[in-house]
């Protein structure tokens, strides 16, 4: 019998590098404390500084030095809060359960803010779980000590190269934006171009959200942070040259993606000695844009001090840190889905701990352990999860019975930590179901050191991990009718609608008056980058929904037609623009307005649709009439977007 395709791809192990520097961190930060604890006659207080670097290498996953403090310390408070709030109310029965859930509402409603508060609220809850579940050492400030100084731990390992390699990611991060460009460049014309484009507007991503967090904590001119700003800046428009060269059909000269290569390494290398190899004539509107926006960024990427003309804020200028943590606030405090997912959360740990109050469990806190790393919509499908959770349990327990039946306790767990330690990061890479059965043996081994249970921990851990996914599986998935519903078609509606808008603002049929040459570029920049992020989160959501069972994964999976032709589209309209830039005739006013029309009927008919046929249309064009491939683009999505019969 063959397994199921939501199962096979939670199974399959992802193509990711190993991230070798956290290997070793997490190595380092879980072993030498169980040494220092073994040495000084107290493997408890090693076990728990141990837990606490746990913590920390499981949300160290930034590459920047200024990111990493944001990303280990700050959740690391919030762990701080959780454990003290857990040992003040362990043993308190139904206290216990009233605190633990308002606790996990808390959680809930934070993890929606962004990453770092979503690893956040994640520790707040696990430590508050863990705090009401063991007996933690007294007095009660000591704890929370304890597992803060594990983060430390990390925090310290991770920031050790920071004096020699400060900014060292953001410059490796655009490097390789102009990387991806360059095999964007070099897919033009091909059935490779849609792969690469996605790549593109990932890189983009990545490389403008560590620069502008890093400027957003510079005071003052920074000379390195404006230059790589500016290097940054100066790619888009080789980004939006690059769908009018696609629809060309055929091949850009080979030359022109080994000159952004060679810029992509004097970027890294921060050298200004670049030297651009010849660049063949352009005969075209789309040659001609590619060409300039190459020679434009060569003569930046070589530059010791750009211009003030390439430093403007191509996504907005980021609002003051207490303007954004009002704003934060505010949306935590009156989304919709925040309260939804604060509530679904409490929902769940208010059961977990009401059923292990009621029924005699042993080591009860692991359901409300499972519960919460299980129920994390924003980590991917609730319902794969709480199966690749079981079975990476499963998995990591075999692992735990050999350590713990076969490994004298003493200084021969050290060695065995440093192993099993670097697994968590390695496996972490290579997606959920490993990451659980990775982490297993480590969380047992430093149990047994708390408990001094051995091998007796095994099916105590089994049956509550079972326990808590079942608990997330009936209260945290089947009792929520959205859950059952995939929300691609009211994003990609909301893309098609932001398309039409951009389509008008690249045209100028916006209604907006008033406006100088560089106020237009900028925010028709602006727009669509907004655009291509969040059709890259629509790709997200559909790759999420394919783990659901059916029928939510079935239906998931007849949007994928639609989701190309509204990304066509946005390319389309992007070619358009690039081409009446570089000398093709723009299109009449009314022309515009009838495509922008029948885009947004197009999202009120994606909105209204509840089964999708797929439909072949010819989609060349040509560079005679400057929207005739767009009108194709709209045309085919439309035809694929109508009812069934």
């Amino acid at each position: 019998m063959t397994p199921p395709p939501w199962l096979v791809s939670g199974l399959r192990p992802q193509s990711a590098p190993i991230p070798w520097a956290a290997v070793v961190r997490a190595s380092v930060a879980l072993s030498a404390p169980l040494a220092v604890g073994f040495a000084v006659h107290q493997p408890q207080y090693g076990a728990l500084v141990s837990m606490g670097a746990l913590s920390g290498v499981i949300s160290d996953t930034a590459d920047a030095y200024r990111m990493r403090f944001f990303t280990i310390a700050v959740p690391q408070l919030f762990g701080a809060v959780g454990v003290t709030l857990g040992t003040l109310v362990y043993g308190e029965g139904w206290i216990a359960v009233g605190v633990l859930t308002l606790v996990a509402l808390v959680s809930g409603m934070i993890s929606s803010i962004g990453a770092v508060a979503s690893v956040s609220g994640l520790l707040l809850l696990l430590n508050a779980v863990v705090g009401a579940g063991l007996p933690m050492p007294s007095p009660w400030w000591k704890a929370p000590l304890l597992l803060g100084l594990g983060g430390l731990v990390v925090l310290a390992l991770a920031l050790v190269g920071w004096p020699l390699r400060g900014g060292a990611a953001e410059r490796s991060a655009v490097a390789a934006t102009y990387r991806a460009v360059a095999d964007l460049l070099a897919a033009a014309g091909s059935d490779a171009y849609d792969e690469r484009r996605q790549a593109v507007t990932h890189s983009l991503n990545t490389s403008y959200d560590l620069v502008l967090a890093r400027r957003t904590r510079d005071h003052g001119r920074n000379p390195s942070l404006v230059r790589l700003l500016a290097q940054l800046n100066v790619v888009i428009p080789l980004v939006e040259a690059a769908p009018a060269a696609h629809q060309q059909g055929r091949p850009l000269p080979a030359a022109v993606p080994a000159a952004v290569r060679v810029l992509a390494d004097a970027v890294e290398a921060a050298r200004t000695d670049a030297a651009v190899p010849p660049l063949p004539p352009a005969d075209t509107p789309s040659g001609r844009a590619v060409d300039q926006a190459l020679r434009h960024a060569a003569v930046v990427v070589r530059e010791a001090d750009p211009g003030p003309d390439t430093l403007d804020d191509r996504l907005g200028r980021p609002a003051a840190l207490r303007v954004r943590a009002r704003r934060t606030t505010r949306d935590a405090l009156l989304s919709a889905a925040s309260w939804r997912y604060g509530l679904r959360l409490a929902l769940c740990i208010g059961i977990a701990q009401a059923f292990v109050s009621l029924v005699v469990v042993d080591r009860s806190y692991w359901v409300a352990l499972t519960v919460t790393f299980v129920l994390k919509p924003d980590f991917g499908s609730v319902f794969s999860r709480a199966v690749l959770r079981a079975l990476g349990t499963v998995a990591g327990l075999v692992v735990a019975a050999a350590v713990l039946s076969e490994v004298p306790r003493g200084w021969w767990d050290v060695p065995v930590m440093m192993v099993l330690a670097a697994l968590v990061p390695a496996f972490s890479a290579k997606g959920y179901a490993f990451q659980t059965a990775a982490i297993t043996p480590v969380i047992l081994l430093l149990s047994d050191l708390l408990s001094g249970r051995g091998t007796a921990l095994i099916r105590p851990r089994l049956v509550d991990s079972l326990i808590g996914c079942a608990i997330v599986l009936v209260a945290g998935y089947l009792l929520w009718p959205e859950s059952w519903h995939s929300r691609i078609g009211d994003r990609l509606a909301d893309s098609v609608d932001d398309t039409a808008r951009y389509l008008a603002l690249a045209f100028g049929t916006d209604g907006r008056t008033q406006r100088g040459p560089f106020d237009d570029q900028g925010e028709r920049v602006r727009s669509r980058r907004r655009l291509y992020r969040d059709l890259s989160a629509v790709r997200s959501e559909f790759q999420r929904a394919l783990t659901e069972p059916p029928p939510t994964g079935t239906r998931a999976a007849a949007w994928w037609p639609l989701v190309v032709a509204v990304e066509r589209i946005a390319d389309a309209t992007t070619a358009a623009r690039v081409r009446v830039d570089h000398g093709a005739a723009s299109p009449a006013r009314s022309e515009v307005t009838a495509i922008v029309g029948q885009l947004h009927a197009l999202a009120e008919g994606i909105r209204s649709s509840e089964e999708l046929v797929g439909v072949r249309v010819d989609l060349g064009g040509d560079e005679t009439g400057v929207l005739e491939p767009l009108r194709q683009e709209v045309a085919a999505a439309r035809a694929i977007a109508s009812p069934g019969p």
